[in-house]
């Protein structure tokens, strides 16, 4: 089940925040403008299940450097057997890949320091527990403070 808006404490998190990544699977070009409006920074790519309206406003691939990190974002990482060293060969040049598709939360780092971060989704857990997302800061160029939030309903 999609959920037609986001959760308040996503919302208030999104209000907190100075910069907001998703990593795809909007599904409604409304949570773009409602995002893009409401988030100091928007900071997005398309996912599978975005249609033309969506992927003619967003990349596949998004790459940014905020406060001395850089970050990708991807939607799609492929399977999760060898997902570090496949994304390490494939984004050489960032400190964090932030993806999603799975909706499953994922906290890993490669061998050669990259950083896998997947928030899970605030609006379709799938087969996980809770409903999810994630927070982060960046500090003195690195990131800190990594926390996964979790909602029953």
């Amino acid at each position: 089940m999609r959920a037609k808006d986001l959760p308040a404490p996503v919302w208030a998190a999104v209000d907190a925040a100075d910069v907001v990544i998703h990593a795809g699977d909007w599904v409604s070009v409304d949570l773009l403008d409602a995002l893009e409006a409401r988030a100091r920074r928007l900071v997005g790519v398309y996912g599978n299940n975005d249609g033309a309206a969506l992927r003619a406003r967003l990349p596949e691939v998004a790459r940014v450097e905020l406060g001395g990190v850089r970050f990708a974002v991807v939607h799609e990482t492929g399977a999760a057997a060898g997902r570090e060293r496949r994304c390490a060969r494939e984004y050489p040049d960032v400190d964090v890949l932030v993806f999603g598709h799975s909706h499953i939360p994922w906290d890993s780092t490669a061998d050669t320091g990259l950083r896998l971060l997947n928030p899970g989704s605030p609006t379709d857990r799938r087969r996980q527990p809770t409903f999810t997302w994630m927070t982060a800061e960046v500090v003195d160029g690195g990131l800190r403070a990594v926390e996964l939030h979790h909602l029953k309903s």
